[in-house]
């Protein structure tokens, strides 16, 4: 059975949209570029921000390094809020934790904002850590997750306990490089169809009661 859940933060603990959308055309007009539509920011949420941009937009390296430095300007002291919990996740936390699953937070995010967020939304009391990644740096969703397992100090003994729960293909992609399961949420619609399942996620819940069911059921 599952004894340690890593959860990715946005699209997973929370609905990250307005916030990142509304700091990412921000940083296309502080460029003087013209923003891209809805439908291509919204898969801005979840992977990497510098590897998106040269991905989505053609960016170079250098572009893409000043473009998520124009993002941070506006999501640092204003977008991480513009955000909301996940329906009927932090309450699914607290149960899981009190019932003694360990669990931790793996996200892309710069860690410094994972912490103000999770804490905002009700999330720190039941996490044992809270994994980011480093604010300048290429760290990949594998990276984030080895880093999880070395704060909890894990061992290859203990990958078949491990469950990543994530909304994109990274998430799974990520766990799979490290040798563990990830079920995928579609609880907003971020990964395009059938996303989860192509990249191999074990299960794909679109809910907090369908993910207890699965995590209490294995």
């Amino acid at each position: 059975m599952y004894r340690y859940i890593f959860f990715d933060l946005d699209g997973t603990l929370t609905d990250s949209k307005e916030g990142i959308l509304n700091s990412l055309c921000y940083a296309f007009e502080k460029l003087g570029k013209s923003a891209p539509g809805e439908d291509t920011l919204i898969k801005f949420i979840g992977p990497p921000l510098q590897e998106t941009f040269m991905e989505l937009c053609g960016f170079t390296k250098e572009q893409a390094f000043a473009a998520v430095e124009a993002f941070r300007e506006r999501y640092e002291p204003i977008g991480k809020f513009e955000n909301a919990a996940a329906p009927g996740m932090p309450e699914l936390c607290g149960r899981l934790k009190e019932a003694g699953y360990v669990l931790a937070l793996s996200s892309s995010k710069p860690e410094k904002l994972c912490v103000d967020i999770c804490r905002r939304f009700g999330y720190t009391p039941s996490l044992s850590v809270i994994a980011g990644s480093p604010l300048h740096g290429d760290h990949t969703k594998a990276d984030v997750i080895r880093d999880t397992f070395g704060r909890l100090k894990l061992s290859e003994a203990d990958r078949p306990d491990i469950l990543m729960v994530g909304d994109r293909k990274y998430d799974v992609l990520g766990a799979k490089e490290c040798g563990v399961d990830c079920v995928g949420v579609e609880f907003f619609g971020y990964a395009a169809p059938g996303e989860l399942e192509e990249a191999g996620a074990v299960a794909v819940v679109r809910s907090a009661a369908e993910l207890e069911r699965f995590i209490l059921a294995h």
